[in-house]
């Protein structure tokens, strides 16, 4: 078994790879993460490349960054979704894992998109109540910073924070505990899956509605 693990630099993606490890020794060999290339940036999330690499780097696990424009039609993301899982094939990975937690329509695209390719999906989180999951994660050591708002679902000032109890304590009731339907982003600095924390400087906040980023930076 060799495993591609999709990465997002977020909570879900990172605990996904903790429980790999710890169910798969050794078995993920890869990161891959789609990047936006106008900004150089992870798609959505909006993390730095160089804060991706240092993450790829704490996990000791190569990083496959595919570019992607904005805005992406869906016919060029699938085509350049597509080649990512032609290429890993070759190099003899077997599977493909996701940080999914409950969305049934998320996962049976991904099972669909990937029916014949030669990767077969993985879903190593799926089912577990998210208010669960999300103290798990918390206990477990994962340190990680909302990096994104929806703000339609959640006030801006929760960007920047820290995904902790006490966010989690703040969070209205309508909000999923990990945010499983988008309603915020976050990136992992520290946890089980890295060898080593990254010091992490925030930066400034910028807004295009409905959403709301908080820029992180590598500590010099």
């Amino acid at each position: 078994m060799k495993i591609l693990l999709s990465w997002s630099s977020g909570k879900d993606s990172a605990w996904a790879l903790h429980a790999l490890n710890q169910t798969h020794p050794g078995a993920v060999a890869g990161l891959l993460t789609t990047v936006n290339e106008a900004v150089d940036r992870v798609a959505m999330h909006g993390v730095r490349r160089s804060v991706l690499e240092a993450q790829a780097a704490a996990a000791g696990l190569p990083l496959r960054a595919v570019p992607i424009p904005e805005p992406c039609p869906n016919e060029v993301y699938e085509a350049k979704m597509r080649t990512a899982v032609e290429s890993a094939v070759r190099e003899g990975f077997t599977h493909v894992a996701f940080g999914d937690l409950f969305l049934e329509d998320v996962r049976r695209y991904r099972e669909e998109r990937l029916a014949g390719s030669g990767l077969q999906p993985l879903f190593p989180l799926w089912g577990i109540p998210t208010a669960r999951l999300a103290e798990q994660m918390i206990e477990g050591g994962i340190r990680a910073r909302v990096v994104c708002v929806d703000t339609r679902h959640l006030d801006a000032s929760f960007v920047g924070r820290e995904f902790d109890r006490s966010l989690l304590r703040d969070l209205p009731a309508s909000v999923d505990p990990c945010a499983e339907n988008g309603e915020f982003h976050t990136c992992v600095y520290a946890g089980p899956m890295f060898r080593a924390s990254l010091g992490l400087d925030i930066g400034e906040r910028v807004r295009r509605e409905p959403f709301t980023w908080c820029d992180l930076a590598i500590r010099a």
